[in-house]
């Protein structure tokens, strides 16, 4: 099945499960952040060989669904497949795990997922590492940081292009509203898109 359409099925899956839902603190959609989550795979999958990219856009767009909505880990097995579902069960947090043990516990899970759940986690983490929600106090923001920088040491080895980024992002941590991180000096590796005029 082309990627396109494994794409657009978890697309719209993800984006009917998770409903209303908006981006933490923001009163943007959810399924934005799927989006920029997905941008990075994107550009990742263009610097690096032998990636799985139909494996690594489905993962990326129902990462949150099993902690998030009621999506079960046995529909997500029979609509997309044992991989996917393996590893979105991966990136999800164990409820039953004490607080401070659940980042520990998520990376080891993902640590025995292709390389492409690696990828997802990282680019997860980048495309969060947004101006933090308002209410947040300097010490969450701290912690954020460092859970970031943890993300790093143990999946930088996942993919280069994307550790190299979420780096870069941890560095510029926390951005100044309305700051976006975009990839510097990389050609894009999507074509141009067509002029078009204002509707």
């Amino acid at each position: 099945m082309a990627v396109q359409t494994l794409y657009q099925q978890a697309l719209k899956f993800a984006a009917e499960r998770h409903g209303e839902q908006k981006i933490p603190g923001s009163s943007i959609p959810y399924v934005a952040h799927l989006s920029n989550v997905c941008m990075e795979i994107l550009f990742a999958a263009a610097q690096t060989a032998g990636f799985n990219l139909a494996l690594a856009l489905q993962v990326a767009l129902l990462h949150d669904v099993l902690e998030d909505t009621n999506a079960t880990d046995a529909e997500l097995a029979e609509q997309f497949g044992a991989a996917v579902a393996c590893g979105v069960r991966a990136l999800t947090k164990n409820s039953a795990s004490p607080q401070a043990e659940k980042m520990r516990d998520a990376l080891q899970r993902i640590k025995q997922q292709p390389k492409e759940v690696w990828a997802v986690k990282l680019a997860d983490r980048i495309a969060n590492l947004q101006p933090p929600p308002a209410q947040w106090t300097k010490e969450k923001i701290g912690q954020y940081r460092q859970e970031a920088q943890t993300i790093y040491e143990h999946l930088k080895d996942g993919n280069a292009y994307l550790a190299t980024r979420l780096k870069d992002a941890i560095e510029k941590y926390p951005p100044k509203e309305r700051e976006w991180l975009a990839p510097n000096n990389v050609e894009s590796p999507l074509p141009a898109p067509l002029e078009r005029g204002r509707g």
